[in-house]
């Protein structure tokens, strides 16, 4: 008889709301600071209205999830006897993965009957929205949390991240790249392309001039990456710092360049737009390598 268990995850995943609630995720909330208020994703401010603020000049403040407030999340259901397999932003981004971990380890000495996997994803926004996808979909064709969790560990690093920033000073801030670069950056309309690597890091991997050749050069990465993973991309994700209009122009140019004509495309929630920025436009997808 296999396990009952309920898939949870993190805000950072970045995936529609109306997704949690189709699948029945639980969802573990990344907090915020904005103008002194804290915002979390059960009391979240609209996309737009974050990006308005960040753009006149709001600096938002983040914060991970504690072990207390992990544990809280898992021992509702653990309590009930059903498991938790909880897919969990990047360790190499965020301590919330240790927090998980720690109220996983626990809950499974205090509730011997069920279980909490932890997966860290080394993912980050859609990236990790696209883990979450894939567990899902195994879940929904019988998989069990274990078998689940062993696919999750063995495709992680499949999952390619390619993104770009409109204005390099939130990377400043964030301490991703040099005031130099920054403002340099800025006088004479460099763009970075960046990743996230094989310890879930956020890594600057090359740059170019002007906006319209680094949204150009996220597609130019990704058809090198998708060497022989065509066909693992039911979806193709792409999320947005308030700028649909460039998500869906790489939309555009991935289907003519690939044949690929799913996609969802969604916001960069604000606990990832405080560090990425207004502007930002990530490209996610299954590949042969980050």
């Amino acid at each position: 008889m296999l396990t009952k268990f309920v898939i949870t995850t993190d805000n950072t995943c970045d995936m529609p709301r109306d997704y949690y609630e189709k699948h029945e995720i639980g969802v573990m909330s990344l907090n915020y600071m904005i103008d002194g208020e804290h915002y979390s994703y059960y009391n979240e401010m609209p996309e737009k209205e974050f990006y308005r603020r960040v753009r006149e000049g709001s600096m938002p403040i983040t914060s991970q999830a504690n072990p207390e407030e992990a544990r809280e999340m898992f021992e509702k259901y653990v309590k009930e006897g059903i498991s938790v397999l909880h897919i969990a932003f990047s360790s190499g981004l965020s301590g919330s993965y240790n927090s998980a971990r720690i109220a996983a380890e626990e809950l499974n000495n205090e509730y011997p009957d069920t279980k909490v996997i932890v997966v860290d994803t080394l993912c980050a926004s859609m990236g990790e929205g696209l883990i979450l996808h894939k567990a899902v979909g195994l879940r929904d064709k019988g998989k069990s949390m274990e078998e689940i969790a062993e696919w999750l560990e063995k495709n992680k690093l499949h999952v390619c991240h390619n993104f770009t920033v409109d204005d390099l000073n939130h990377l400043y801030r964030g301490g991703r790249v040099s005031k130099a670069t920054a403002v340099l950056g800025t006088m004479i309309g460099v763009k970075p392309i960046l990743h996230v690597d094989d310890g879930g890091h956020l890594i600057n991997i090359d740059k170019v001039r002007g906006r319209k050749r680094s949204l150009i050069a996220l597609v130019d990465r990704m058809e090198k990456q998708l060497e022989g993973y065509e066909n693992e991309n039911d979806v193709i994700f792409i999320s947005h710092g308030d700028t649909e209009d460039d998500a869906r122009f790489v939309a555009d140019l991935v289907k003519e360049r690939t044949g690929m004509d799913s996609f969802l495309i969604n916001y960069i929630g604000p606990t990832i737009g405080a560090h990425s920025g207004p502007g930002t436009v990530a490209l996610f997808f299954m590949g042969k390598y980050r």
